[in-house]
């Protein structure tokens, strides 16, 4: 059992590690675009060190953290480190200037993700059970960070959004320090020989054979280009529609996750898997076809509806994507699948969107704004294509929960 105080110090680690991410990154696209005069595709560069960090973390976990060294300290000097990236961004004149900065950061901060969970699951006797009521602390922290920005000081109306950077560059000091002060994570694997293809978790594409986790698969790494507009594009698009506390209210979809992440195991159990993934994919297109239409006068409505979709989209597509795999790969190759698939969606996948959403957004510029019209009309496509392809070839299959 956990002590009311190691509760206590991985609720706040929690908070903090996600309240820095979505201190500067849900505001990115609108920094780049207004502060820096960013192109498209340069804005798309920016946000493409995230996918590359994704790629890059697993060897940073396995050959070092894995091996070598306690996980809170780790996590600790990486914080610190990048706290120094976040404030020479802050102080960035061009994108020239801005992009190496961004890029290491991303390297540093991609594997505290993973280094967070693992001092987590290190402390419980069953993650299972105790696990989500320490990560909800995470996506508390990713709320707050958009009220702060939007609500309390509204940085990007008044065209401050250089502070995004200072409140995460403080956040990250903080956690480095707090860090050191976590229970300890000793390495787990020192004296076992590590291979590449276990830290990619090469050994779960056996599970590929099966043509329904084959379509999971290829869906799930298709799905994230969508996901990709939203990351880089959501916060531009709303500022330049002249939305009031853009970052504030797209952190509703942060609150709508925490509603619907809850309904997900109701849901689950009584439609199944394929029903689950197909309403998942269902809210992709809804979501941009209502940004599509929607305006910040009569139909306001829309956008807000969009926003609040995030939590169907990313809990019935993603997270029971996470709940069928563990469930597909068996006890051998949990760990392995799941990072196989962390790998294709939050690598490749994202790679491939944020790359697909940057030459997009360049091509319909008009002036100093966009066509936002038929910029979203493109993911909402994206996603029916893989909704309908899901729809035909993929058989539902009960699993246990």
């Amino acid at each position: 059992m956990m002590t009311t105080k190691i509760r206590v110090q991985l609720s706040v680690m929690m908070f903090l590690e996600f309240f820095i991410w979505s201190s500067w990154f849900v505001t990115l696209g609108t920094f780049l675009s207004q502060q820096l005069s960013a192109s498209g595709q340069e804005i798309a560069m920016a946000f493409e060190t995230q996918a590359i960090g994704a790629i890059v973390a697993p060897f940073i976990i396995g050959l070092i953290a894995d091996r070598f060294f306690s996980a809170q300290k780790i996590l600790g000097v990486l914080h610190l480190i990048g706290a120094v990236c976040l404030y020479f961004m802050s102080v960035s004149s061009n994108f020239e200037s801005f992009y190496p900065y961004v890029f290491g950061y991303m390297i540093l901060y991609m594997p505290t993700l993973a280094l967070v969970n693992s001092i987590s699951f290190n402390q419980m006797n069953d993650p299972s059970k105790e696990f989500a009521n320490i990560r909800v602390y995470g996506t508390i922290g990713w709320i707050a960070a958009g009220f702060i920005i939007g609500y309390l000081f509204h940085w990007e109306t008044k065209n401050l959004l250089e502070y995004t950077f200072y409140m995460a560059c403080l956040a990250s000091t903080i956690l480095g320090i707090f860090s050191f002060t976590l229970p300890d994570t000793p390495p787990q694997s020192h004296q076992q020989s590590i291979k590449i293809k276990d830290i990619l978790g090469f050994e779960a594409l056996a599970l590929l054979k099966e043509r329904n986790y084959a379509m999971f698969f290829l869906s799930s790494i298709l799905i994230c280009i969508p996901l990709a507009f939203y990351y880089q594009e959501t916060n531009k698009f709303l500022n330049e529609m002249g939305m009031e506390a853009a970052a504030g209210n797209m952190a509703l979809g942060q609150v709508s996750e925490i509603v619907f992440m809850l309904l997900l195991p109701v849901f689950l159990k009584r439609y199944g898997i394929k029903k689950t993934l197909l309403v998942g994919m269902l809210a992709w297109v809804l979501r941009y076809t209502l940004f599509a239409f929607g305006d910040t006068g009569s139909n306001v409505w829309m956008l807000f509806l969009g926003i609040l979709l995030h939590g169907v989209c990313y809990d019935f597509f993603f997270v029971s994507g996470q709940i069928y795999t563990d469930f597909k790969a068996g006890k051998n190759i949990k760990s392995a699948a799941q990072g196989l698939i962390t790998l294709a969606t939050y690598g490749l996948g994202m790679f491939i969107g944020f790359r697909i959403a940057g030459i997009i957004s360049d091509y319909y510029v008009l002036g100093e704004s966009h066509q936002w019209f038929k910029i979203w009309l493109i993911p909402a496509a994206i996603a029916a294509f893989v909704l309908f392809t899901f729809l035909i070839l993929f058989k539902n299959e009960k699993i246990k929960l």
